[in-house]
């Protein structure tokens, strides 16, 4: 197999017009519909000919949809008795077998249990009103097993880390303290950071004729394009300019060395990000300084090529050109949003028509085939998302479909993904439309999770840590007329654990519709060179884990398989042998009131047995257990503060199979 995979060999038909085959090196039924970009890559403008296809396969499916006079309708009528009767005859079969207690649902991983996730997500730093760390939302992604956290935006400004939050006087560079606090508990919870730093500073980079010698950093409410005189998008040009800029990158890492390992430049540089107009030889000579004052800095740090927000090879290599510095580059990362704000597009389709003629997969051969270029490059696909709420055709149950679909595919095809994002800021222009967690909109469902929060947990715990295996064979008889019936592919994909253990993932990459509208479709599937003695089916979607017989007389057939449009997985009973530890404690506040200082907070799920409390002693260092406490335990005093000091707080759950993320962190100043 290629690195794409399954799918017909013949032709198609869309619209009433004949498609020509794909390569052999692609082989895809592609149902992705071509979308017009401009500058910032999170806004994608259909063309006449994609709205056309849109109501094309609209009408189609809505003949479909539920209440139409259909025989799907009465199909899908008997379809749970028939579910329930194979349940019954299977789970009576395998228990026959002997193989044990297996969790009904997928058990969760939490960061701390995972070595090499598949991604993970874009975030900004906690900040008050709109997003105070004393909410349910920044463990959230501890609990979900995300492995990497992107920070340096706000939003689509700078976040705290930004150049014009550190250096606001001239020559003068400080950090909140909170800051190290946030990147503290990034890291001491198991997860890996990638620092963006990123944009100008009105001080040096304006194009204004009087330079002020302090500024206020930027409000959360900017949004790019911004041209005003001291916008921050104003990048370093000139070699004054250019050695402000490295004396901030020069500050940063050498005060985040250590707990920071992986360093991006700028995010967007070909969008609207970079004034007046992108230009990749602007870019790449500020990369090229930029990759020199890192590795002088930390030489243990890694250098990423920061997200460009087109698949344009040619802007990649004009740059690459300018910086002279291909060798030096760690990562090459990249954005895709496929459907933008605009379509409901199948994920897959960024390497066939979601972008025109640029794909992820074009541009990644022609960064790989550069000079000079490490032969061990790495690619991250650092942004992406599927819109919860269109104009018509998405809705949460479509992005949690989606979200998951391209980050097992790209992890495929060695590609990490970062979702955009974990929550908004929602005085900002973005609203309440990217969060996987909902943000304040002053409504009940404020810091509470979207459907693919569960979904990103649930395939966080069965994919993470796995490395493709193509000795592992996958093929069924329907998959040909399943694909050509439905105009799309099935794509499948074999993985192995640490231990061994194969995990076989595969969908029906159609269209996702709106209220879960799809009818399941039965296939026999023949997995050769798994090792799976006693299969089961885990749905990424639904987080159930259900038996499967193999075929009377065989080791790798299984019959009667459902085949959705999310994603699912042919694991051996076995496979869920991690422990399963409870989920972090939240909304940590502190009062004062002499010398003593009480704590209280919120317990969460995970079979908690008890509560553990940790204190710090001035504003860095040791952490000290201080109390262990009944697992109900929701408050706790300390009379004892220490003295002249500040002192901080942080919580976490304990049960016999481990100890729990973090929660946020509380300071007491003295």
């Amino acid at each position: 197999m290629t690195e794409d995979e399954l799918a017909v060999k013949r032709g198609r038909t869309v619209c009433g017009a004949p498609l020509e085959l794909e390569p052999p090196e692609v082989r895809h039924i592609s149902t992705a519909l071509h979308v017009g970009r401009i500058q910032n890559s999170r806004f994608k403008i259909p063309d006449q000919r994609s709205l056309c296809a849109a109501e094309d396969l609209g009408n189609s499916r809505a003949k479909e949809a539920p209440g139409a006079a259909t025989p799907a309708k009465g199909r899908w009528m008997f379809i749970p008795a028939a579910l329930l009767l194979l349940g019954v005859m299977t789970i009576g079969a395998w228990a026959a077998q002997g193989t044990g207690s297996v969790p009904v649902r997928i058990p969760p991983k939490r960061s701390s249990q995972i070595g090499n996730g598949l991604g993970g997500v874009n975030t900004s730093l906690p900040r008050d009103p709109y997003i105070p760390w004393n909410r349910w939302w920044w463990t959230s992604m501890f609990d979900a097993g995300l492995k990497w956290a992107r920070i340096g935006q706000y939003e689509d400004t700078s976040d705290i880390t930004g150049w014009d939050w550190i250096e606001q006087k001239r020559g003068e560079f400080n950090c909140l303290p909170e800051l190290d606090d946030y990147v503290d508990s990034l890291v001491d919870n198991g997860v890996k950071v990638q620092l963006q730093l990123l944009y100008g500073n009105p001080m040096y980079t304006s194009p204004a004729g009087r330079l002020p010698d302090a500024i206020t950093p930027t409000p959360a409410s900017v949004h790019n394009p911004d041209r005003n005189l001291y916008s921050v998008f104003w990048p370093p040009k000139t070699p004054d300019q250019i050695a402000a800029f490295i004396r901030y990158t020069r500050w940063m890492v050498n005060h985040f060395r250590g707990r920071i390992h992986y360093y991006a430049l700028w995010n967007e540089e070909d969008g609207s990000y970079w004034n007046p107009d992108p230009n990749p030889e602007e870019f790449g000579r500020l990369l090229g300084a930029f990759v020199k004052a890192v590795r002088e800095t930390d030489p243990d740090a890694k250098l990423v090529y920061g997200g460009q927000a087109t698949l344009s090879a040619d802007f990649a290599r004009a740059a690459l050109d300018a910086c002279q510095c291909a060798s030096s580059l760690d990562v090459f990362a990249y954005h895709t949003y496929p459907g933008g704000y605009s379509e409901n597009t199948p994920p897959e389709s960024v390497d066939y028509g979601a972008f025109g003629p640029l794909t992820p997969k074009a541009l990644r051969e022609a960064v790989r085939n550069y000079p000079g270029i490490r032969s061990d490059i790495v690619f991250w696909d650092d942004e992406f998302n599927a819109m919860p709420d269109l104009p018509r055709g998405n809705d949460e149950t479509v992005q949690a479909k989606y979200v998951p679909r391209l980050m097992l595919y790209n992890w495929a095809n060695g590609v990490a993904s970062w979702i955009w994002e974990l929550i908004n800021d929602t005085s900002s222009s973005e609203g309440d439309n990217f969060g996987i967690i909902h943000g304040m909109m002053f409504k009940p469902a404020d810091f509470t999770p979207r459907r693919v929060y569960a979904d990103l947990q649930n395939l966080d715990a069965l994919f993470s840590d796995t490395a493709r295996d193509t000795s592992i064979e996958i093929s069924s008889p329907d998959f040909a007329s399943i694909q050509a019936d439905s105009r799309a592919p099935v794509l499948a994909y074999g993985f192995r654990s640490p231990k061994g253990k194969a995990a076989v993932g595969f969908w029906l990459a159609a269209h996702s519709w709106p209220h879960n509208n799809y009818v399941p479709k039965y296939v026999t599937l023949v997995l050769k060179n798994t090792g799976i003695e006693n299969p089961v089916l885990a749905s990424v979607h639904s987080g159930e884990i259900k038996p499967l017989e193999w075929k009377a007389g065989t080791r790798d057939t299984l019959e009667r398989v459902p085949l959705l449009d999310s994603v699912q997985a042919v694991v051996d009973a076995s496979y869920f042998d991690w422990p399963v530890l409870p989920e972090s404690p939240n909304s940590l506040m502190v009062k004062v009131a002499g010398e003593s200082a009480k704590l209280t907070w919120e317990a969460n799920g995970g079979d908690a047995t008890a509560i553990a409390v940790e204190r710090r002693a001035g504003d860095q260092g040791h952490w000290e257990r201080i109390a262990k406490l009944p697992a109900a335990a929701k408050e706790y005093q300390d009379n004892h503060l220490p003295g002249g000091e500040d002192a901080s707080y942080r919580v976490r759950a304990l049960n016999d199979a481990g100890e729990s993320a973090y929660s946020n962190i509380v300071r007491v100043k003295r």
